[in-house]
């Protein structure tokens, strides 16, 4: 579980197919690692595998590759956020995070405003379904809230604040660049729940002989 509060950044080295080193110039975050450990990288939860002076290994499986942007960005220049996941006791700044990608988005915009940036995105219909105005989104691993969306959630804006912008690798966006995209998951499972109500049990009738037999009488 992770809250969405980038606290590191790094970058990611191809050690084989599955494995990757993600380079992490920032000791102190390292230091405190432990192999085992789930790590948000660019909000993709992954496991600590191997700790090193210049990072961590971990292994990606073919769901993450397929479902997130990482692939893309083995061996490049790209900065990676990095969040550690959340502990018993530690201040919920962002929101609930699983580190579980649902899928791939696309900034269709990019401006600044006196006070923030603000960014326009586009997702498919089978995300834009949990977006709303005012909710939760995890763009990269980032806790943002939704400033406004279209009815159908598939074209939404989210206005940085300076903090993020210059902690995070939301600075390097540009106009249709991809990124990791997890929807609120209270939101999915209040769609589940809906598009699959549980059966309704009829209630039983309350008569004399019930009332005994459960002690009431």
């Amino acid at each position: 579980m992770f809250t969405g509060l980038i606290q590191a950044s790094g970058s990611l080295q191809s050690l084989s197919p599955r494995q990757l080193l993600v380079r992490c110039p920032h000791s102190d975050f390292v230091s405190a690692l432990a192999i085992g450990d789930s790590v948000a990288v660019d909000g993709s939860c992954l496991t600590v595998e191997t700790l090193s002076d210049k990072g961590f290994v971990v292994t990606v499986s073919p769901e993450t590759l397929r479902r997130t942007t990482l692939e893309k960005t083995i061996d490049t220049d790209w900065v990676v956020n990095l969040e550690p996941a959340l502990r018993v006791g530690d201040r919920l700044g962002g929101h609930f995070v699983s580190g579980h990608v649902d899928g791939i988005g696309h900034v269709k915009a990019f401006g600044q405003s006196a006070e923030s940036w603000e960014m326009h995105f586009t997702v498919s219909p089978e995300l834009g379904r949990y977006i709303l105005s005012k909710g939760s989104v995890a763009i990269n691993g980032v806790s943002l809230t939704v400033a406004d969306c279209s009815t159908d959630g598939t074209q939404f804006m989210i206005a940085v604040i300076p903090h993020s912008f210059a902690n995070t690798n939301l600075q390097y966006l540009a106009s249709g660049h991809a990124v990791n995209i997890e929807t609120d998951m209270l939101g999915k499972y209040v769609a589940k729940l809906l598009q699959y109500p549980a059966r309704h049990q009829p209630e039983a009738e309350i008569t004399p002989d019930f009332l005994a037999e459960h002690g009431f009488v």
